[in-house]
């Protein structure tokens, strides 16, 4: 399937200002990036870093005072796997490949050891696989009400329990929290999402099965085959769109993505949907 995406965002610099930005889609073994833009007014120098394992793309800008516009804009080929969700099993630790581990250990949004009990509790007697992750999808859904404005960029997933309430980016913490402490990997990602409406970056959350990464998002609001990655990471620390080092007042930004073709509109949605 085909997409294009696209993001602008402006800042007001206060003072000078290193800017981390993440917004370019990743360059995947599945997302195949065919033409790309990148803007920057005024046209600051760039210094571009990647992340290996998850494709993320990183830039640096440093930026003098005054309005800054960042605009991308991209077309990309996505390949999902696309598999009955049935024969995706949970992967032993002890078989798990050296470089997944890491996913399975608390971090700073997602406090597993803290959610632990309620995790094996609520989720420990389902069969283990992607039904199960599935549950932890079904049972966020359903017992934490998505409010815009309900949480901040310090909101962790042991506060969203508490609180109930929360965002794309708290959905993700809460179930990857989960999966975690139920000995299953699980990634935080951001990206362009299809039928997302209002259109803007969305959060999900991959959790590794059966060899390979799954996409799943607790608040239902977008098309997981319509996903254009862009970060990967331990949790949104790892993967914001923007990291800002100084002083810079958010003005305002947009987010676009368009099918390309009718293979959208075509695939399945009730099946498995992984990213390798």
């Amino acid at each position: 399937m085909r997409f294009a995406v696209r993001s602008t965002i402006d800042y007001e610099v206060k003072t000078p200002t290193v800017f981390i930005l993440n917004v370019e889609a990743a360059a995947l073994r599945r997302q195949r990036i065919l033409a790309e833009a990148l803007t920057l007014h005024p046209a600051y120098p760039i210094e571009r870093f990647a992340e290996d394992e998850g494709g993320s793309r990183f830039l640096r800008v440093t930026a003098e005072p005054g309005p800054f516009h960042v605009a991308y804009a991209g077309d990309v080929e996505v390949n999902m796997i696309d598999r009955a969700p049935d024969a995706i099993p949970e992967v032993p630790v002890g078989e798990l490949p050296l470089d997944i581990l890491p996913y399975l250990n608390p971090s700073r949004f997602c406090q597993s050891d803290l959610l632990g009990r309620f995790a094996r509790r609520e989720f420990g007697t389902i069969d283990p696989g992607h039904a199960r992750v599935t549950a932890i999808c079904n049972w966020i859904h359903e017992h934490v009400d998505y409010v815009r404005g309900s949480s901040d960029a310090q909101t962790s997933a042991y506060d969203t329990m508490v609180l109930r309430a929360g965002v794309c980016r708290d959905f993700a913490h809460l179930g990857i929290s989960f999966c975690r402490a139920l000995n299953i990997p699980a990634r935080f990602a951001s990206g362009y999402a299809w039928q997302l409406d209002p259109p803007d970056f969305h959060a999900v959350f991959e959790a590794y099965l059966g060899g390979e990464w799954f996409l799943f998002d607790a608040t239902r609001q977008a098309a997981l085959q319509g996903l254009v990655r862009i970060g990967v990471g331990r949790d949104a620390s790892d993967a914001a769109f923007a990291t800002l080092y100084g002083e810079a007042e958010f003005k305002e930004m947009s987010v676009g993505i368009e099918a390309m073709d009718r293979r959208a509109e075509e695939e399945p949605t009730v099946r498995a949907v992984g990213v390798g």
